[in-house]
């Protein structure tokens, strides 16, 4: 069995709604509702407006994603 891989993208964040979701603008000029990743939850890392952050998404929804990493 062929195992689709994650496509890992950049984007900005454009904004924070309840829940720990977020709306990204990526660099491909799609926008995605995200989710924190669960250890990003965990060790309250914040995210604003404005964020670089890298964006894990899978082949199968190209709609929603997860927030993987705040970039400085």
């Amino acid at each position: 069995m062929n195992k689709k891989k994650n496509k890992l993208i950049l984007g900005t964040v454009k904004e924070a709604l309840p829940n720990t979701m977020f709306k990204v603008d990526l660099e491909t000029g799609e926008e995605v509702l995200t989710t924190l990743k669960g250890i990003m939850r965990r060790r309250y890392v914040r995210v604003f407006p404005g964020d670089k952050v890298r964006v894990e998404m899978t082949p199968y929804d190209d709609k929603r994603g997860r927030i993987i990493q705040k970039l400085r």
